[in-house]
Parts: structure tokens; C-alpha cells; sequence
């Protein structure tokens, strides 16, 4: 058996991404299939916090520590909570010490597409299905007639929350939480808006009361990203907000927090015109599947969880990191690859279990009747995890 597999990464995401990088760092080559038609074709999202035995130890080795630092924002490590009235409740400004500093996730994509050459990307290559040959390898075959070389004896599923890979192994799909962010963003914050750029603070603000809340970070380039969370049937967002008709749709958000403090309204008033939905959607806690020779998957294809923990992509980069260290311990001690998979597999089911339930039990009393008790809670918990004194009196 070759120790050599021939492997398709399905999906270039950070996980996607990192694991080609760190493949070819260790001489394995990979491609990546990617259904956008080029890097730039859309924003990749929000502020990612990377934690430093997950997602910073991958990038680590994949060789990139040093791209890491100068992206690193450890100056946006903060953390805000309101009450309604605009009271606040806690406030943790100072980053000093911390280790998950923030990165743009558009930022973190380039830093890894430029670690890579440039042929090892097929942009425009949507997976349309996933083609078992007689000999235990596998073909690809692509939206609107695009193609890639083939065959493959491993193809890796990057491809996220609704991933085209997930079937071969696993009938499991994501369930809806309960939960949609409408998610909104306001540009040249500092310059445009003072006052709601010493509202949110260096970090994220979180604000809490009447059964729903908002959550708002600073992004580079003095960029805010919000969320507005409310726990609603999964076609609510659809009959409420009309997103083809922007200034229609901030009106109708800020009209869902009528009655709250006017400096936290004007967090909504002041967006720019991307206004969309997100509805919050996750795999089972433990979610697992049956080895089977030549498939496996990585990041939100095989766990995709809830937001609330910012454990997602740390996790997705630690599956690449770990897959790829299996198979290139395998490839160096000269055995079979697929043992390799089976075992970075069975490790992974165990890994993310802990982090999967709580992310679970996170979304389930998020907009609890405690309000922003809940919240206040769970903030002093993370630092006292992580062995930070716990801030004064509220400014």
C-alpha cells in the first residue's frame, strides 16, 4: 500500500487551507477544490480569536507564526456587557497577557493563500458529487462542467456546514438551533462615529434584555461587525425583514429593540447596507461516523457548532494540523495512510466532544429569562479559566 495517498481538499477555508499548507511543508502535495470563482469574490466574515493550543499551534506548523503576529490584533481582546438601559454591566478592557488575540478571518484566508503556490487552489470548482471507482479511489465531478484531476485516494470534506462529502460517511445534517443573528456592520467607525467607537470599546460589546440581544466587534480597519440574536422559528427572518430594501430592513431591526437605550440603537442606525441573516445551525454533540477508506472531514463539516465559545475555527485548524501530522508520521515511518485517517479520526471524535457540548449548552439558554445575568456569568468563568484576575467595578 502507498504511503503517498493522492489527496483532494474539498473547500478552502482555513482548515482547508491549513492543512494543504502543512501537507506540503512535510513534501505531501494536496489540491484544494474551492466553488468561489476567486479569493477575493466575497468578504470571508467577522473577527476570529485564535487560541494558542489550537488554532495559533496550527499555524505554527504550518510555518506561519511570524505572518500570524503582524494580522494578530492582541490590542482587541476586550469584552463589554449591557444591560438595556446602555447600563454597563462589566468591562474588561485590559488585554494585556491574554493569548487569543483577534484576526480578521479575510486576513487569516490570504495569510494561508499566500503560503501556498498558486496552482494549488482550483477556484470555481464547486463539488457537485463524490465518484467511488472499482480500485478504493475517487473521482470528482464539478458544477457547470469544471474539472480537476483525479484520481484521489483521500478526499478530505473542508467544505463546512453543508458539506458534499459529509453523506458518504455520515446521514446526519445540521438541525436549527433556534437561534438567527441578523448580522450588520458599520465602516470607519473611529472617524465616523466616536461615540460608538468608545461604546463597543477594544474588543466585542454584548448587550442583553426583552428576550434578545446584540453582540458587536471590532474588525480591522475600524470596522464593527454586530449580531442581533433572536430565538425565533428558522422562516422568521425571511417574512420579517425585507434585506433587498436596506434602510427598510435597519428600520425594522431597530424597531425589534424599541424601548432600549438610545447610544445602543444607534449601533443599528449607523450600519452600512449589508444587512443579513444568519440562521444558527449545528451537528449533534458527539457526532461521529464509521471509518471508511479514503473519506474524512474536517472543521464544520464534521462538527459544525454553535457561535458561542469562538471555538469553530480553532477547532477546524486543529483538525488540520493533526490530520496532517498523522498522515505525514505515517508517510515517514513508511505505513498505510488510511490507518493514519482512522486514527486521526478517532481522536478528533474525542477531542471536540467537550467543546461541542458546551457550545450546545451555550446556545440552549442564550436569551434565557436570567438575561445578561447568564452572560455576566460566563464572561468571569472565562476569566478566571484562564487565570486572569477578575476587573473592578464597571467604568
Amino acid at each position: 500500500m502507498s504511503a503517498h495517498p493522492r489527496i483532494a481538499i474539498v473547500g478552502a477555508g482555513p482548515g482547508g487551507l491549513a492543512l494543504a499548507r502543512i501537507l506540503r511543508q512535510g513534501g505531501i502535495a494536496a489540491t484544494v477544490f474551492e466553488r468561489e470563482p476567486h479569493a477575493n469574490w466575497r468578504p470571508q466574515g467577522g473577527t476570529l480569536d485564535l487560541h494558542a493550543d489550537s488554532g495559533q499551534l496550527a499555524l505554527r506548523r504550518a510555518g506561519l507564526e511570524a505572518g500570524f503576529l503582524k494580522i494578530a490584533r492582541y490590542e482587541d481582546q476586550g469584552s463589554r456587557l449591557y444591560d438595556k438601559t446602555g447600563r454597563l454591566i462589566f468591562a474588561d478592557d485590559d488585554a494585556a497577557g491574554r493569548e487569543r488575540p483577534e484576526v480578521d478571518r479575510t486576513a487569516l484566508r490570504a495569510l494561508l493563500l499566500a503560503a501556498l503556490p498558486a496552482d494549488a487552489v482550483r477556484w470555481g470548482h464547486g463539488l457537485q458529487a463524490v465518484h467511488a471507482n472499482r480500485d478504493g479511489t475517487w473521482d470528482l465531478s464539478f458544477e457547470q462542467g469544471a474539472t480537476g484531476a483525479g484520481p484521489f485516494d483521500l478526499v478530505v470534506g473542508a467544505d463546512g456546514a453543508w458539506s458534499k462529502v459529509r453523506p458518504l460517511v455520515s446521514r446526519y445534517e445540521p438541525q436549527y438551533s433556534g437561534l438567527t443573528f441578523i448580522e450588520f456592520g458599520i465602516d470607519a467607525v473611529d472617524t465616523h462615529h466616536p461615540a460608538l467607537a468608545a461604546l463597543v470599546g477594544r474588543g466585542k460589546l454584548g448587550a442583553e434584555g426583552d428576550g434578545r440581544a446584540l453582540i458587536v466587534q471590532r474588525n480591522a480597519d475600524a470596522h464593527l461587525r454586530g449580531y442581533a440574536i433572536f430565538r425565533v422559528p428558522s422562516d422568521w427572518a425571511g417574512r420579517t425583514f425585507d434585506f433587498a430594501a436596506p434602510a427598510a430592513a435597519r428600520a425594522r431591526l431597530a424597531a425589534e429593540f424599541e424601548g432600549w437605550a438610545p447610544a445602543l440603537l444607534d449601533l443599528i442606525r449607523a450600519s452600512n447596507d449589508q444587512i443579513v441573516s444568519r440562521p444558527i445551525h449545528a451537528l449533534p454533540v458527539g457526532h461521529h461516523w464509521p471509518n471508511r477508506a479514503g473519506i474524512t472531514l474536517i472543521g464544520d463539516a464534521a462538527h459544525v457548532m454553535s457561535p458561542f465559545g469562538g471555538e469553530g475555527v480553532n477547532a477546524a485548524l486543529l483538525d488540520a494540523a493533526e490530520l496532517a501530522r498523522h498522515l505525514l508520521q505515517a508517510r515517514e515511518a513508511g505505513q498505510d495512510w488510511r490507518a493514519a485517517v482512522r486514527h486521526y479520526e478517532e481522536a478528533m471524535f474525542a477531542r471536540v466532544l467537550d467543546i461541542a457540548r458546551a457550545s450546545a449548552e451555550a446556545a440552549a439558554i442564550e436569551l434565557s429569562h436570567l438575561g445578561p445575568e447568564l452572560s455576566l456569568e460566563t464572561m468571569r468563568a472565562h476569566l478566571r479559566e484562564a487565570g486572569h484576575a477578575l476587573p473592578g467595578a464597571p467604568i
